[in-house]
Parts: structure tokens; C-alpha cells; sequence
């Protein structure tokens, strides 16, 4: 059985009624995106009859217009339409994984309720664009996997723990990889522990299109002009950005917006896209997919923790064959800045962070 959760927007007065507007802002960010409501209605399903009197219908109810004439007659969003566009993605990407993890919550009580007979892999990882991959993957497998979104240093805990069998985490290369390493050895053990190996993926900073506060680098983080928004603690990407900190000589204190913290990658790229933050730490695919500009900063390795055993045990075996694949390494290697040449390789602790 498969749950998906969503959530639902309804826009309207404290004193009446209110409009469903999912349609409306699925509507407004394909007119956004390219310019034509005929056709961002046709997407929809939607005749131009429709999408017109649901416009007509949402500026009565906002007191505003959304769309006005651009130069070339294509229909332009207005400010408010753009914001609303902007508030829906940052929603969407900031509950998505929450969303997700309470679905797979609910899918495995009624499994239990159903006394499923094959056990099902608990998978615990960040919500990142190559985990999205893999889901999508085992999907069309039909390969169960109960997926919960949790942070590297509690997706370790937890294989530590026996509360999940494969834990997502991810380091650096270079002269950071052994400080982040020491952050997950309470619970990872060179013999008990084996390591599937994901992606190669670049990091760098988010700021809005054509930088236009001119950002060249992490010294900047310490401009009284600039607003950051972090990752939450114990994230990987927080224990880069704190590295990065340290090694530019800068204190936390000085970051304005460092306690400012949204859980993805991609709620760090929508934050910033949609101006309520000057820049971001994140990986290049969020950029990407909100029309960031884009500064690499380094590389890491995304790798997959599990049980030594774990690569014999029946109910990870579709799993790892699906990590193995060729159609999973093209559809990693498919994600910009991703590379996948590496990914579904099985190392030891000693290999991975010695070699």
C-alpha cells in the first residue's frame, strides 16, 4: 500500500469563503514560466474559459490582479503573483520531507496491521535529490522501502541503534574530510559496517540570479549586507558550512541569519529565490531548479551505511540491485552536478575514508 500526503492551500477573508488554490498557483507559476496562460491552462487540462474566470475568480478574493499585458502580449505575473508562486515552492519544498516521512510512518502501521509477510528495509537519509532518484527507481520496481528523512548524523544513530538498515550521510573530499568523518565515528564501525557509495555532488553558494550583490566566496558570509539561511545542526551540510567558517576565520556570530535554518537543500534554494535570503550553502542541482547563480565550493561523496551482513540479507538485495543498476547511474549522473561513476559500489570504512 502506498500513502502520499499533501498539503492543500485555501486562500479567502476571516468572514467568508475561502478558494481552493492549488490549481490556481499550479496555473500562475506555469504562466510565470512561460508566458502563455493559454497554454499553462492546456497543462492543466484546463480550457482558456476556465483558467481565465479561476484568475478573475482569485483577484475578486485578493483584491489585485495576477497577470497584466507584457510587452510582447504575453501575460506577466504580477508581484503578488510571484509571491504567491515563490511561498508555494518554499512551502512545498520545506514540508515535502515531512510530508513523505509521515507517510512512510503510516504505511508501515498498516503494514504491521497487515502482517506483511516480507520484511521491508527501513531507509534513513537527507532529502536529496539522488535519494528522490532512488525512490523513483524502486518505485517502478516495485521494491518496498520505508523511507524517513532525517539528518546524517541521525541516519548513522539510527543504524547504529538497529532503527533503520541503510543510513544516508555524506563528506567532503579534501582537507575537510577528516574532521567531518570524526563527526559519525561514535557510530560507524569498521567492522560492522559496509558502505555503498551514491554520488559525487558539488556544493556551493545560492545567491539570487546574476549575483547581483556580486558574492565571490564564503569571506562574504561575513558582509553586514548579506542574509544566510544555515541547515538545521547535525546536518551534513551544516558541519561543511561550520568547517568553512572556521577555516576563513569567521564566528557564527558574525553570519547574519546563521540561526536562520530551513531543513533541504531545495528550501535553502527557495529561500533564496524568493529574496528572503541573500545566500545559501546547498547542493548545485537546487540551484539549478530555482534559477540560481551558482559558486562551486567543493566536492563530496553521498554514501549509503549498512550492516556488514546487510549485503547478503534477502529484503536489501532488490535494493542494492537497484543501486547497481545502469538506469540508476544514468539517472544520478542525469542530475546537474552529480556524478555517478562510482555509484552503487560497495567499500569498506577503511576505503572509503583512508583510500
Amino acid at each position: 500500500m502506498r500513502i502520499q500526503i499533501d498539503t492543500r492551500w485555501q486562500i479567502g477573508p476571516e468572514d467568508g469563503p475561502a478558494l481552493d488554490a492549488g490549481v490556481l498557483l499550479q496555473l500562475l507559476a506555469g504562466v510565470q514560466a512561460g508566458g502563455s496562460i493559454a497554454q499553462a491552462g492546456r497543462d492543466l487540462g484546463l480550457s482558456y474559459r476556465h483558467a481565465w474566470g479561476l484568475l478573475r475568480q482569485a483577484e475578486s478574493v485578493l483584491g489585485q490582479p495576477l497577470l497584466e499585458r507584457g510587452r510582447g502580449q504575453g501575460s506577466v505575473p504580477t508581484e503578488l503573483a510571484q509571491r504567491l508562486v515563490w511561498a508555494d515552492a518554499r512551502v512545498a519544498a520545506r514540508l515535502q520531507p515531512l510530508l513523505e516521512t509521515l507517510a512512510a510512518e503510516v504505511e508501515g502501521e498498516l503494514g504491521r496491521v497487515q502482517r506483511r509477510r516480507r520484511a521491508v528495509p527501513r531507509l534513513h537519509a537527507s532529502h536529496g535529490f539522488a535519494v528522490a532518484a532512488l525512490r523513483e527507481q524502486l518505485a517502478a520496481r516495485a521494491v518496498r522501502v520505508e523511507v524517513r528523512y532525517r539528518n546524517s548524523l541521525e541516519a548513522v544513530a539510527a543504524l547504529a541503534q538497529g532503527d533503520c538498515e541503510l543510513a544516508g550521510f555524506h563528506l567532503p573530499l579534501g582537507e575537510f574530510q577528516s574532521a567531518a568523518a570524526a563527526r559519525y565515528a561514535p557510530w560507524l564501525d569498521r567492522h560492522q559496517h559496509r558502505l555503498v557509495h551514491l554520488a559525487v555532488r558539488t556544493q556551493g553558494l545560492f545567491v539570487a540570479a546574476g549575483n547581483p550583490l556580486g558574492v565571490r566566496g564564503v569571506a562574504d558570509l561575513a558582509r553586514a549586507d548579506l542574509r544566510f539561511v544555515n541547515r538545521p545542526e547535525g546536518s551534513g551540510t551544516r558541519v561543511l558550512t561550520d568547517l568553512l567558517l572556521k577555516r576563513h576565520g569567521i564566528a557564527p556570530r558574525q553570519v547574519s541569519g546563521y540561526d536562520s535554518t530551513e531543513l533541504t537543500h531545495a528550501a535553502v534554494a527557495a529561500f533564496v529565490a524568493s529574496g528572503m535570503a541573500d545566500v545559501g550553502i546547498g547542493v548545485q542541482t537546487a540551484a539549478h531548479r530555482f534559477g540560481l547563480h551558482f559558486i562551486p565550493l567543493l566536492k563530496e561523496r553521498y554514501f549509503f551505511a549498512l550492516p556488514a551482513d546487510g549485503l547478503e540479507r534477502e529484503e536489501l538485495r532488490p535494493v542494492l540491485s537497484v543501486l547497481r543498476s545502469p538506469a540508476f547511474r544514468s539517472r544520478v549522473a542525469g542530475l546537474k552536478g552529480y556524478e555517478a561513476a562510482r555509484t552503487g559500489e560497495v567499500l569498506t570504512l577503511a576505503e572509503a575514508l583512508d583510500g
